[in-house]
């Protein structure tokens, strides 16, 4: 159980590190603007934000693979960012999308439920 939590809490990750990707970088691309649904005008009024956002996705990975790579306290780190990146999940799918909490938050409740059910993952 050890070893799919761990892969879990890394595809989370991997996940988040897309999402700074798409947000920092990526944010007035066409793949962007599909994926979010909005126009070149709204995407380059936003892209200051959008930026900061993923800043933040980005933070949220690293702390993800901390948890993956310490060697102490790593089911805690774990659960901390899994639970951060669940309310951000929430928070984003009842404020700006629905699909936000499935492609979000659900894949970091089932890392959470995996790292708990793990002895010390």
């Amino acid at each position: 159980m050890k070893t799919i939590a761990n892969l879990l809490v890394a595809l989370v990750a991997l996940l988040h590190i897309g999402f700074m990707i798409l947000e920092m970088f990526l944010w007035t691309t066409p793949y962007a603007l599909n994926a979010f649904g909005t126009t070149l005008e709204q995407a380059q009024t936003t892209a200051v934000l959008a930026a900061n956002q993923g800043l933040y996705n980005g933070f949220l990975a690293a702390g993800l693979i901390w948890g993956l790579v310490a060697k102490k306290e790593s089911t805690a780190v774990k659960v901390f960012f899994l639970g951060c990146v669940i309310v951000a999940g929430i928070f984003g799918a009842v404020t700006a999308k629905p699909s936000i909490l499935y492609v979000q938050a659900l894949p970091a409740v089932l890392a959470l439920f995996a790292v708990k059910l793990s002895p010390s993952a």
